[in-house]
């Protein structure tokens, strides 16, 4: 056994990015294994911290009586293999951090925590009793009712918690149901799992010969122990999630689990349901709510192959499974899938490279792909397969472009155009269910002033205020209020107001042209609370209100099929922003929100309200058109160098001096400056578009090249200058790759 360890001291600022040499004691050895978490002495004073072993070697690094001891093994570590630490040395050289961070990225949970004693709605009633309540919910309107037990008629155990969080059943229906003994609420003192089954599957459902071709191309190369990558593009509703319930089958027969990574917002019922229905207790959840101890339960199960997938946003991706069929990134144009903590890694990269190491294969899906997987599935990186077709048979929305230009013409000055006002009245009359999107919430862009353009700004944020109810003034970045102004403090003028199109400001609006029917607006103001999500939806699920207004958080992931209009306030609001993946993103919000239309048995509309009608991505979006699109972005990112043209990393230095920040800013752009080439573009620094939060001054520089491996060298010798240059001695870099 090996009697030196090499250990990263996991410390909370993070600067110590190297490795420590530490003697193994002889009744620890058995203990000591790569990736354990240990309990050591640092410093000059010996204080006790933690680290991660890196190495084993029997090989000292200098003279031995001067190496310290292990003191311990730190809890009950689920103990990584060779293969996550080498993932972890990969996202550091290509996301930059230390090494440390890394490695707490892809560890996973290491506190076990006490049993949870788990909630349970169990239907306790005869199948003819509980079918006769339900009919007499459905005729009284009792619509929450009759969804609860109609979902317990399928599945006669349901956890508590997919109840409330997915069927938006709230807790005085589950009473009423209860109070009438239809329906029990158990508690269950067990190892956690999120999805009770009893060990019960359903039968497969039988695939289209759309989904089938696709099911075949890829079973064909695993079969043969082919690994790849794999894009399916998928029309909303084109039966995506089929092909990877039976994708993901298929390695479990073989006794391979897979890994199915989603954007969190998109984990609906109907998706909880189709692999509770079919793996039964063998599929597990993460999510965000779920406590460590409950995350810590599903690792331990995944370690001892108890599922055969588990499901849940980018931290899903390090679950330890010993052995890999497939990893699914469904709706992988997500920026979700990007972490915005140091390391800023992108889950579809790390995917690809943990396939490499396990010997499986990536799955990418999507209705409006990245365009840097549809350039690689373009280019043979990838092989591509469509599903160009809703499953349902039903066509996809009629869309409708209106120009506001002309309705600001016609003396038109609300935000609501004629033609959706139309289009609104008509579905209130023939009582079916509206959405409107606008990609702002509050009740103002900004407040101005229209005499010297005074814009009234945050102390603490180089951002605009925005107006919200009740006389307030809010920055939407370190949260702080101030009084409305009603004179301008610049030069004095009346003329300061607001200039209107946020979600507070379309309810009222609509509230005015509209008073009889019931309005809901869903927006980070509106959702602060932990059930006000489930409440929102549960409403407009229930029919308790008319229409659903709401920034993008309502047009991702949701199925409501009473909904057969869609309106779009504001398409330019992303369009304009200070982005190269601006256009991208427009196309991908509009196509997403067309999707919310049409899912029931009448068609659906969807009315797009711009400034800019001639664009490409709002065309294009209306048409439902990805080729076109694709075609016009691939060519501006091509001629501008961006990603995937060219490789892109951005450095955000932070300080709380600006100066400091400023010098910092110049030295690295002379750093870089001696590496500038053809090959090699240097830009900024700069401001970029919030150059201050929560009194943090902020650069930006950016560098282009042609090879992303030379922008993770050049990030490894910005790192060594910036440890050893007195102007980052309070400074902070970030480095992101794409």
């Amino acid at each position: 056994m090996s009697r030196y360890a090499k250990v990263i001291v996991d410390i909370s600022h993070e600067k110590v990015d190297r490795a420590f040499t530490y003697a193994i004691p002889a009744d620890l050895r058995k203990q000591i294994a790569e990736g354990v978490k240990v309990r050591i002495p640092f410093g000059r004073a010996d204080k006790e911290i933690t680290g991660y072993v890196i190495e084993l070697t029997d090989e000292a690094a200098f003279d031995p009586s001067r190496i310290k001891d292990i003191s311990q093994v730190e809890g009950k570590a689920i103990a990584p293999d060779e293969r996550m630490i080498t993932l972890a040395a990969w996202i550091r050289r290509n996301y930059g951090g230390t090494m440390a961070g890394a490695l707490k990225t892809v560890l996973p949970v290491k506190k076990k925590i006490s049993h949870l004693t788990r909630r349970i709605i169990v239907l306790t009633s005869d199948r003819a009793k509980a079918v006769e309540y339900m009919s007499l919910c459905e005729r009284k309107k009792y619509r929450a009712r009759a969804r609860l037990l109609g979902a317990l008629l399928k599945e006669p155990v349901i956890p508590y918690e997919v109840v409330t969080g997915k069927l938006n059943i709230t807790k005085p229906v589950i009473s009423a149901l209860e109070k009438g003994g239809l329906i029990a609420v158990e508690e269950k003192d067990e190892l956690r799992n999120p999805v009770d089954a009893n060990g019960k599957a359903h039968e497969r459902p039988e695939l289209n010969p759309e989904q089938k071709k696709v099911c075949d191309g890829i079973i064909e190369d695993f079969d043969e122990g082919r690994t790849g990558t794999y894009l399916i593009h998928g029309v909303t509703g084109s039966g995506k999630t089929e092909v990877y319930i039976e994708l993901i089958a298929h390695a479990a027969a073989m006794g391979r689990p897979s890994i199915m990574l989603i954007p969190e917002i998109a984990l609906t019922y109907q998706t909880v349901m189709r692999f509770y229905g079919r793996f039964g207790n063998r599929v597990s959840f993460l999510h965000s709510r779920m406590s460590e101890g409950e995350k810590y339960d599903q690792y331990l199960r995944a370690r001892d192959g108890e599922i055969d997938v588990i499901i849940g946003p980018r931290s899903a991706l390090f679950t330890p499974f010993k052995e890999l069929g497939f990893i699914i990134i469904d709706e992988e144009h997500e920026g979700a899938y990007r972490s915005e903590s140091v390391p800023k890694y992108d889950a579809r990269g790390v995917a690809l490279k943990l396939a490499e190491l396990a010997g499986a294969s990536v799955v990418l899906g999507s209705a409006t792909p990245s365009v840097e997987s549809y350039n690689a599935a373009v280019g043979g990186q990838f092989r591509l397969f469509n599903l160009p077709h809703r499953v349902s048979g039903n066509p996809l929305p009629r869309s409708v472009v209106v120009d506001m230009r002309n309705e600001l013409k016609e003396g038109n000055r609300s935000i609501i155009s004629t033609a959706l006002k139309e289009a609104i009245e008509a579905r209130l009359e023939r009582h079916e269910q509206v959405m409107l999107f606008i990609n702002r919430r509050g009740m103002a862009g900004f407040v101005s002033c229209r005499s010297c353009g005074y814009v009234v700004k945050c102390p603490h944020c180089d951002v605009s205020m925005k107006e919200h109810r009740g006389g307030r003034l809010i920055c939407h970045y370190c949260g702080h209020e101030a009084p409305y102004v009603n004179v301008c403090p610049e030069c004095g003028s009346a003329s300061i107001r607001g200039f209107k199109g946020g979600t507070q400001m379309a309810e009222d609006i609509v509230g005015r042209m509209f008073p009889s029917a019931d309005i809901l607006r869903m927006d980070a103001d509106t959702t602060k609370r932990k059930d006000s999500h489930e409440k929102i939806l549960s409403a407009f699920a229930n029919f308790e209100a008319d229409i659903l207004i709401g920034t993008q958080m309502i047009v991702k992931g949701h199925d409501f099929p009473n909904v057969t209009l869609v309106g779009v306030l504001a398409a330019d609001i992303s369009l304009y922003s200070p982005d190269y993946r601006a256009g991208e993103r427009t196309f991908q919000l509009l196509a997403q929100a067309a999707g919310r239309a049409g899912r029931g048995n009448v068609e659906g509309e969807v009315i797009i309200q711009t400034y800019s009608p001639d664009n490409y991505s709002i065309v294009a979006a209306a048409k439902q058109d990805y080729e076109a699109f694709y075609k016009e972005e691939i060519a501006f990112r091509k001629a501008m160098g961006y990603p995937p043209a060219a490789h892109l990393e951005s450095l955000l230095i932070t300080g709380k001096d600006e100066n400091a920040v400023i010098r910092a800013a110049d030295a690295l752009k002379g750093f870089f400056a001696d590496h500038e080439s053809d090959a090699l573009r240097v830009m900024g620094p700069s401001r970029p578009p919030v150059s201050k939060i929560n009194d943090t001054y902020r650069r930006m520089l950016y560098l282009k090249a042609r090879s992303r491996g030379s922008l993770a060298d050049l990030k490894d010798a910005a790192e060594t200058f910036i440890k050893n240059a007195p102007e980052f001695k309070s400074i902070q870099v970030q480095f992101e790759i794409s």
